[in-house]
Order: C-alpha cells, then structure tokens, then sequence
C-alpha cells in the first residue's frame, strides 16, 4: 500500500459517506488509489454530556489529526462545523467542497412545523445555537440534548423522547433520509452555524505536494462563504459554548453576512443580530467582512454574552 492515501475518518455512517464521497473524487480526478482509515473520536465516545462540558467539536477530530500527525492518514475529512476555528500548528484546510444545503430540518414524526408543536413539547437538538434560536420563537419550549450520530438521533425520536428533534439537512440529504425531513428551517426563521453543510479536507501543513492536488478540489464561492462565517467566531472566540450563528450568501460578487448571537447562560435572552455586506474576491476580504460583523455585535453588547456556559 505503498503507494494508497489513506483519508482518517470518524467510524458514523454520515463521516463514513463523506470519506467516501472525497475518495470517489480523488480516485475519479487524479486517478490515486484510496483507502479509508475509520477511527472513533473522544466526541463519539462521550454521548451523556453536552459538548461544551466536555472539550468541544475538537473532540471530534483530535485523534484523525494524531493519525495525520504519525504518517497513519494523509487526509481527514471533516464537517467543516464541526472542526475548531484554529487549525493546531501543522495542519492545513487544503479544500472545502461545493456546500450542500446549509438550514436546519425539522423532524418530527407528527408535526409538520415548529409553530404546530403543542405547547411545552420535548424538542431535541445537540446544540446551544439551535437551543437559543429555538426558544426565541418559542419560549415554552421543553428544549433537551440530544448526543449520538445522526441514526442515534433518529431512534431517540422515533422511540418517542421527544415530540421533535433539530438536525443539519445536509446530512439527512447525504445519506438519502431527506423524507425525515418534516420542513426546514429558512435562515430568516433558524440561521445555520459556520460552515454548515460544508465539507474540509485536512492534510498536514508539509504536505505540500497533496496541498497542491488538493487545492484543485476547491470550491471558491463555499471556501469564501464558510470563510466570513468562521471568521466571525474566530474574533469573539467562538466554540460549541457560544450560542452564534452565522450564514453568509452571495447576491453576485457581494457576499451578504447575516449573524445571531445568544446568551450561553441566560438562552431566553433576545438574541444579538447583525447583517453586513461588502464585496468579496479574496479571503482576507471574506475574513474582514466576518471581524465586521463580529465588531457590530461588540458595539450592541455581545460582551454580556460571552460568558461561556459552565
């Protein structure tokens, strides 16, 4: 195996689709061979404590950047929402894909939509975004976690802990569950998190032959969109326990940032807002678009917000 790359995967059927989905395009673009290396993360291991208690979305990815690290792995393929705003020294996003469909779904085996849940209703969702943006609709809301892949979500459902659950449409879509589906949620009514239906592919930084091969795999408008997104946590010092959601979108070449930010101890707080434009050709102007944004929630008070949840 010489000559095969091997691409460190997390071991659900959701990052198993997506590893797979970069090998096809590997093997079909520049004809390499590929082979997947699954491994299970300290996130998937950790399923009774929300992932803000418990170190945050780099659980999921620390043990495939070792597996980079010891020559195990060439490549990891990420959720690019899943992965830390700050690559640790060494590692590089060599390409992110065409996005997939960035909103939120809502399932629910017996409502159709958010407003028709009776009153108090249980409502699952792993994230505290979800959760503030969740209860800014409707504050009578029994908001649970949920923890586990994508197919233990479903189970809880579907065994009846919740009346409905919140999960990222592109993953339902990926693995062919898009009937799940009850409705999504616009970004007007439930704005998406950083990167959102993205997927990164992650090479070590003295890789540079791979980087090369890789960047051709880059998906320009995504890269620069998912770009502004991340760039807005990374100026407040975003992790999973900070309630912000930010969604970038294109009108031509004008890059429109819309950004919510909720209060991690306090979830029935209004939310924060803000919306900002500009044009974008680069990524330090994709990058100067998010920290404007982010200075545009400093000026209305995100300060009192970013106390994170304990």
């Amino acid at each position: 195996m010489a000559n095969t790359t091997l691409i460190a995967t997390r071991e659900s059927r959701l990052a198993l689709w997506q590893a797979e989905h970069v090998r096809a395009l590997l093997m079909q673009r520049f004809g390499m061979s590929v082979e997947l290396l699954g491994m299970t993360t300290r996130g998937d291991q950790i399923l009774d404590r929300s992932l803000s208690k418990v170190g945050g979305k780099g659980l999921f990815v620390k043990e495939l950047e070792t597996a980079l690290e010891e020559g195990r792995a060439q490549l990891a393929v990420h959720s690019l929402k899943d992965m830390p705003m700050d690559l640790p020294d060494g590692f590089e996003l060599a390409a992110v894909l065409e996005r997939e469909d960035p909103r939120d779904a809502f399932v629910s085996p017996r409502f159709e939509t958010l407003a028709k849940l009776p009153h108090g209703a249980v409502v699952g969702t792993s994230s505290l975004r979800r959760v503030v943006q969740l209860l800014s609709v409707r504050p009578d809301l029994d908001v649970q976690p949920l923890r586990g892949n994508l197919d233990t979500r479903l189970r809880k459902l579907d065994e009846g802990g919740f009346e409905a659950i919140v999960l990222a449409a592109a993953g339902l879509k990926r693995l062919g569950l898009a009937a799940r589906i009850a409705s999504v949620f616009e970004p007007d009514a439930m704005l998406p998190c950083a990167g959102q239906g993205a997927l990164g592919i992650e090479v070590r930084s003295d890789a540079h032959a791979l980087r090369a091969q890789l960047a051709q795999l880059m998906h320009r408008p995504s890269w620069l969109a998912v770009e502004a997104e991340r760039a807005v946590s990374r100026a407040l010092g975003g992790s999973c326990s900070m309630p912000l959601a930010a969604h970038a979108t294109w009108a031509g070449d004008t890059l429109n940032l819309s950004v919510a930010l909720g209060a991690a101890l306090m979830p029935q707080s209004p939310l924060l807002r803000t919306v900002k434009q500009a044009v974008v050709r680069t990524d330090a102007q994709a990058r100067a678009l998010g920290e404007a944004a982010a200075q545009s929630l400093r000026d209305t008070g995100a300060a009192a917000y970013l106390v994170p949840a304990a």
